[in-house]
């Protein structure tokens, strides 16, 4: 059972390309829906590469 829930239901679709553009850059073929046979490996990729963008996003809209 999902316990991730998105705190603006709107923004699905946008947090969807957002994993999906972070998974081709670091190589990680996602399809829609369940990505189950994903390797830890290959899933805390995408999930490190999301991190590192959004924190990149923050740094430049602090200055």
């Amino acid at each position: 059972m999902a316990r991730n829930k998105i705190s603006v239901p709107e923004a699905k679709a946008a947090l969807d390309k957002f994993k999906m553009e972070a998974a081709n850059e670091v190589g990680v073929n996602l399809k829609d829906g369940y990505n189950g046979d994903l390797t830890s490996k290959q899933a805390g990729s995408v999930g490190g590469q999301m991190v590192k963008k959004m924190i990149e996003t923050a740094e430049k809209n602090m200055k």
